[in-house]
């Protein structure tokens, strides 16, 4: 018999016996690439770090060279005379909530700390400290909301006028501040230090233009003011300030429009007559507010007070109060009255009338349309109509409504004039007097508007943070007084908290002057100023009869 044949087996077993073969072969050629690798790169790495370099010539800095475009010089002149504002407002109390809007138009603007302003409309107009960076290091939001949260503190910048320290800067950089302080270009960076103290000297809330003091042992650095009527469109200008706290930043543009008006109405509601800007595209952002747009002469021709933007920041569009007009109000403000006195004639008009307007009642050469005369006011003891056209005054033209307010408003009150009209087409003229214009509109009515001017406060509410009521009969009899106010709240952190006066204390005299009622309490409160001794008698009202006076004071800030 055949034995079985084993081809099959021998096969599978020489197949197998090559494939581990091949394995080693395999494994072993990695080995060796993986070997030659590691050599080589040593080789390599060797190589290199036995290169020669001593060849190699070092760096040398060279000398600097003035490439100035008269940018850096204006910078070193005018540098030293721009000042950061820092302001805290402490919590305040107050029965008259009033909407502010500001330097803005549409909705409330973004409020960098979220809130109830936190949608924002595209093209808003920006008010630097009350909106645009209101609250920084403090609660944001609307600065006129009742007390809640802590000290707020916010920022800007100004310029030195003066050596004695008068400083220029926007009202509302230190409007509703408690307390100011100003730091100099050479003072100290110490982010613990505020600054040197400073009070108000007057502020006119029109043009959104204050002025302030600091106490100065030595002459202090002063800019050098400028004709605004000589900057043309197209000319550089420089911005000078602390945008988002970093002091002395310049930026640089041009002057891209004049006479620009920002459509933002005036403490009374009515539209702003006396905010006509230089537009600009140089950078201003937050922090900036109140400091000087510089030309390159290195005069200020203008005091950087707003920007309009969609994101916060700069967007090329920022609006200088022009120079002239800063100056006008700056004597004003520094005379014995600190406050800005403007004439009126007691009229309104439509600033812009249509062309067709113009042509149907024929002044299309010029003039302005009397919309509303002011009862008992000058136009209207001059027999002035509403529908009439004022051509001219004292003899010239008068081409529309900004040269008429610029003309009446700069007029010494009590003045005269003599005013040229139109009157269905007939020519007249009148004698019309010059009246204060911040009295007429006291004395018209309040309607209702929101955006009208708030009934006074109570005189005391800003000077001294309290605000007071008549004494009740009852009350008056049991400590045994015939007159006196008594104190109604007590503003946290105001000149009245530190002295600890009181909710409930009872007001008597004040720097020795009798205290009857509230219209004495605000005459002499109203005649105090800041630095002034302030000594109250006053009772308490739970003591009787017997308790006597009791005194207390200090030096009003």
């Amino acid at each position: 018999m055949d034995t079985p044949k084993q081809a099959p087996h021998d096969l599978f077993e020489t197949i197998r016996n090559h494939r581990l073969t091949a394995t080693f072969v395999l494994l072993a050629t990695l080995s060796a690439g993986i070997i030659a690798g590691s050599v080589l790169t040593r080789s390599v790495s060797g190589k290199e770090q036995t290169v020669d370099s001593s060849d190699a010539r070092p760096l040398v800095i060279p000398k600097a060279v003035d490439l100035s475009n008269g940018f850096e010089k204006i910078a070193k002149d005018v540098g030293p005379a721009v000042v950061n504002i820092n302001t805290e407002s402490l919590p305040k109390q107050s029965a008259n909530k009033r909407s502010r809007r500001g330097l803005q138009r549409g909705p409330q603007p973004l409020n960098p700390n979220g809130g109830d302003d936190s949608q924002q409309a595209p093209g808003d107009m920006q008010d630097f400290f009350n909106r645009f960076f209101g609250g920084q290091g403090g609660t944001g939001g609307d600065d006129d909301s009742d007390s809640g949260g802590g000290v707020r503190a916010a920022l800007g910048s100004g310029f030195i006028v003066d050596p004695r320290g008068y400083i220029i800067t926007n009202n509302h950089v230190v409007d509703k501040a408690d307390k100011i302080y100003v730091k100099l270009s050479t003072d100290p960076d110490n982010p613990n230090d505020h600054g040197r103290p400073a009070h108000v000297i007057g502020t006119d809330a029109e043009t959104d233009i204050a002025v302030i003091k600091i106490d100065a042992t030595e002459p202090l650095p002063i800019v050098k003011l400028g004709n605004s009527e000589s900057a043309q469109v197209g000319d550089w200008v420089l911005a000078i300030g602390s945008p988002f706290a970093l002091s002395e930043t310049v930026t640089a543009g041009i002057v891209s429009a004049k006479n620009r008006s920002i459509d933002e109405p005036g403490p009374n509601g009515t539209a702003n007559q006396f905010q006509k800007f230089i537009q600009t595209d140089a950078a201003i952002n937050p922090g900036n507010s109140g400091g000087p747009l510089v030309d390159m002469a290195g005069q200020v021709i203008g005091m950087n007070t707003a920007i309009y933007t969609q994101s916060m920041g700069s967007q090329g569009v920022g609006f200088a109060m022009p120079s002239n007009i800063v100056a006008n109000v700056y004597n004003m403000l520094i005379s014995p009255d600190h406050k800005v006195i403007r004439g009126s004639i007691g009229i309104s008009f439509n600033g812009a009338p249509s062309s067709a307007v113009s042509r149907m009642y024929g002044f299309a050469k010029g003039g302005v349309m009397v919309n509303s005369v002011t009862p008992n006011g000058p136009a209207a003891k001059a027999g002035f109509q509403p529908g009439d056209v004022i051509v001219s005054i004292d003899g010239k033209p008068i081409k529309d409504g900004d040269q008429l307010v610029a003309d009446i408003s700069a007029r010494k009150v009590g003045s005269s004039v003599q005013m040229g009209y139109l009157r269905d087409g007939t020519q007249h003229g009148a004698t019309v007097a010059i009246a204060d214009r911040a009295k007429l509109f006291a004395d018209l009515p309040n309607d209702g508007d929101d955006n009208a001017a708030p009934a006074q406060s109570d005189a005391g509410e800003g000077k001294l943070g309290i605000t007071v009521t008549s004494v009740p009969s009852a009350l008056a009899s049991k400590i045994g007084i015939k007159g006196g106010v008594m104190v109604s709240s007590v503003r946290p952190g105001s000149f009245a908290d530190e002295i600890n006066l009181t909710k409930g204390t009872v007001i008597t005299e004040i720097n020795k002057k009798p205290v009857t009622d509230e219209s004495a309490y605000r005459t002499i409160v109203s005649a105090l100023k800041s630095g002034d001794d302030v000594v109250f008698v006053v009772r308490f009202a739970g003591a009787g009869t017997a308790a006597g006076n009791s005194y207390v004071g200090g030096t009003l800030p």
